[in-house]
């Protein structure tokens, strides 16, 4: 009552600031638990240092760089060792290439996959010519592939598929890649079962250049596709190694996995499209196994794919990520996510705040009139002469605090109306006539 002089803008502030922060922290909570932003740093599980997973992820780690992804490329034993990352919650493992077949009776619930990427075909090399069929390499000495690798995974269950188990009259021995190839042409194994990851163009030229190694061509490549739902049926065609050479001499039908690009569940929206976005620049290219475009595909075996990538290959990116910078488009996306509960709380927000306000303005004007309701009373209680002088004093104090008071124009004909009040109460403690006449005399 001493100092009731409020600016204007003050009561709005006070009446709009704590409905902002609510909205604020509503808003912030919605955002962190339900769209959050996309992490700078993620971790894919690739292969062997002289792998072909490898140089994929190497050429994705530099497109992600583009856009500001940090992408750590970690060396594995393959496949299997991927997918066993990925299953693990301590691991900090995001996505990794698995090839398929290597999943069987494991609960990969918590996985997705980001499409296929490439085949991964097998290719067995040997001593000797003339062979079709795997079931004529019993009681060689096998280079099945290392432990822990896809490689290793599918050799066991073909050769199986053969009548050919560890423990029978076979050797099978634990190499891969070039370690492999080496042992072949030093005579140390009979055969080696190569995966596409690491029978490169350059190795298998090598391998076909020299005298006494051959390479398989599957007669019943259908079959194995037929009795292997996650095995397709692929094949070189003469001349595709070397057309100087013609190498190979004529078309070898290969049997192999695709591999895809496998995530958990809670990989980011905006870095599964980059992801996808990065195969397409990396795998959509031609190549031996496949034509331009083949790759990445919305194909899959042995996990789901993910509603994200679904989406990116139905409609590709969004307009937000054709046209901005990726982090820009990322906070304008966020920022879409968030007109939902902006409406809900914003609306009714924007509704309260002027009754907030009136009610703010009104109660100052309706504190004033509580003062002089008790000043009326005082008034009919009280009748010395001292006791209206006392009367008369506050109810000037009241008038010079309205004669500073700051009122919004809307609210003036409550103003001027609480000051023909003030000049009501002040008739009810004007002297009376015999006041004055006692006075007088």
């Amino acid at each position: 009552m001493r100092d009731p002089s409020h600016p204007a803008w003050r009561d709005l502030a006070l009446t709009s600031l704590p409905i902002a922060l609510f909205c604020a922290a509503v808003v912030a909570v919605f955002v962190w638990l339900v769209d959050p932003s996309p992490p700078r740093t993620i971790t894919i599980s690739a292969g062997p240092r002289d792998s072909s997973f490898m140089q994929m992820a190497q050429a994705y780690s530099n497109i992600l760089a583009r856009n500001g992804i940090k992408l750590k490329v970690v060396e594995s034993d393959g496949s299997v060792q991927n997918l066993q990352r990925l299953l693990d919650p301590k691991s900090k493992v995001d996505l990794a290439f698995v090839q398929g077949g290597v999943a069987d009776g494991l609960d990969t619930r918590s996985l997705v996959s980001l499409g296929s990427v490439a085949y991964l075909p097998i290719v067995v090399f040997y001593r000797g010519s003339g062979l079709t069929r795997l079931s004529q390499l019993d009681g060689k000495r096998i280079a099945i592939g290392r432990v822990g690798s896809g490689t290793r995974e599918l050799s066991l269950k073909l050769l199986a598929a053969n009548g050919m188990e560890p423990g029978g009259d076979s050797t099978f021995l634990p190499l891969d890649g070039m370690e492999a190839a080496t042992a072949l042409v030093s005579d140390r194994v009979d055969v080696a079962m190569l995966s596409g990851d690491s029978a490169t163009r350059e190795l298998m030229q090598r391998l076909l250049g020299i005298p006494g190694i051959s390479v398989m061509s599957f007669d019943e490549s259908s079959a194995y596709a037929r009795l292997f739902p996650y095995l397709e049926s692929i094949d070189l065609p003469p001349g595709v190694l070397d057309l100087r050479r013609r190498m190979p001499p004529q078309t070898v039908h290969l049997i192999g996995p695709t591999v895809e690009i496998v995530a958990r569940n809670t990989l980011h929206p905006a870095i599964s499209d980059l992801i996808v976005e990065a195969a397409g620049e990396v795998n959509g290219v031609p190549g031996l196994l496949q034509r331009a475009g083949e790759f990445p595909s919305p194909v899959a075996h042995d996990f789901r794919i993910s509603e994200d990538a679904t989406r990116y290959y139905k409609s590709g990116k969004s307009f937000l990520y054709r046209t901005l910078p990726f982090w820009l488009a990322s906070v304008a996306d966020r920022l879409l996510v968030l007109l939902l509960p902006l409406a809900v709380l914003v609306i009714p927000a924007l509704r309260a705040i002027p009754a907030l306000y009136r009610w703010r303005v009104r109660s100052r004007i309706y504190r004033y009139y509580g003062t002089l309701i008790a000043i009326e009373r005082d008034a009919l209680k009280h009748s010395s002469e001292d006791e209206r002088r006392a009367l008369i004093a506050e109810l000037d104090e009241i008038e010079r605090a309205l004669n500073t008071l700051r009122m919004p124009l809307a609210y003036a004909d409550a103003f001027y109306v609480l000051r023909e009040h003030v000049g009501f109460v002040r008739m009810h403690l004007a002297p009376g006539p015999k006041q004055s006449e006692g006075a007088g005399h």
